[in-house]
């Protein structure tokens, strides 16, 4: 008797196998080009190895659609040229049957890359934020905090972490009265920003009689250093978990959050995609040859269609950022074109 079970976990098996190998290729060329050139700019290469490990990491949800199709071509393949494929077919399995498996195995990838891999390579990278991650103006940071008794306007050349603080360099503030009457303005190479507000260890004070002297210099201020990274971190350096509660703190704020929008749907319905390119790359795989099958010419058209549909999802999630279709449409259209345009390319071929 006929056991699905065994050939689910049978075909399951050859999926993983494939995607792990060409995961293994791809990670492999990223993390060395990517170490080389880190490599000097770190002081050591075990830094520029575990800089390079981060960057690898911020690169996956780019390519794992890219790994999850060619995965499937490449487990496809095996099976037909080990006449595997011929001897499910002859079970009376469709081919809907046939790729049910490695779509469940493409789910779970999204659901660990989701709820996993993304957390920790935040959790990762925004340990060492800089400038680079947040929104610049002119290729300045300008931070403005307005208040019952004025205002304070912040602008820096570069920003780091200390810890729980922030250090801003080539830095200058100005402040002003509730009448925008300029009353203070302070240069200083280092402003460090905490919870207990603006510090400085040797800074250029000018008051409103425009008279200067360099001093330490303190200033009580709203701002705190969770408050700027939670208000000018992009969105894919903010987790999966934290989305939601970011998206609420800031739409209470009145700050738009389409892009963060577009960000949480991406990574919530990321199973979806990787279940589509999986869809894809079955449709890919379709022949009646079983031998002399022209493996390499459909796996050079099948990646760059790949990157055709990689430029396609970029330009339906800049929609959505840019408000032109609402950020769930945006996220969900294509995988479902996808699905729909594979499932009819497979119907019609099979019924041939």
């Amino acid at each position: 008797m006929f056991n699905m079970r065994i050939l689910t976990r049978f075909l399951m098996r050859r999926f993983f196998g494939g995607f792990c190998l060409v995961m293994l290729v791809v990670c492999g060329i990223i993390f060395a080009v990517t170490f080389v050139e880190r490599l000097p700019s770190n002081p050591t290469a075990v830094a520029a190895l575990a800089e390079s490990w981060t960057r690898l990491l911020e690169y996956m949800p780019m390519f794992l659609p890219l790994a999850v199709f060619m995965g499937t071509l490449l487990a496809y393949y095996n099976l037909l040229r080990a006449s595997e494929s011929v001897i499910v077919s002859s079970a009376g399995t469709s081919p809907y049957q046939f790729a049910r498996p490695f779509m469940v195995g493409a789910a779970l990838i999204g659901i660990v890359a989701t709820t996993l891999v993304n957390p920790y390579s935040v959790g990762l990278s925004t340990k060492k934020i800089s400038a680079n991650h947040l929104k610049l103006v002119d290729g300045a940071i300008w931070l403005r905090e307005s208040g019952d008794n004025g205002y304070i306007t912040l602008r820096a050349e570069s920003m780091n972490r200390d810890g729980a603080d922030l250090i801003f360099g080539n830095a200058m503030i100005l402040i002003q009265d509730s009448e925008y009457k300029l009353t203070t303005r302070v240069v200083a190479d280092s402003i460090r920003l905490s919870d207990s507000g603006f510090d400085s260890v040797n800074a250029s004070v000018c008051d409103s009689d425009g008279v200067t002297h360099r001093d330490a210099w303190h200033s009580d201020t709203l701002l705190t250093p969770q408050t700027i990274l939670d208000r000018y971190l992009q969105p894919d350096q903010i987790s999966f978990w934290q989305l939601p509660s970011f998206i609420h703190k800031m739409q209470t704020i009145g700050v738009p959050v389409r892009g963060h929008l577009v960000q949480f749907w991406t990574l919530l319905f990321l199973p979806l995609t990787l279940i589509a390119m999986t869809f894809l790359g079955v449709a890919f795989s379709q022949t009646r040859q079983r031998r002399n099958f022209s493996f390499g010419a459909k796996f050079a058209v099948g990646i760059l269609t790949c990157f055709v549909l990689y430029f396609m999802i970029n330009i339906f999630n800049a929609f959505g950022a840019n408000g032109t279709l609402p950020p769930l449409l945006s996220v969900i259209s294509l995988p479902l074109i996808i699905i729909a345009g594979a499932g009819a390319f497979i119907a019609n071929y099979d019924t041939i």
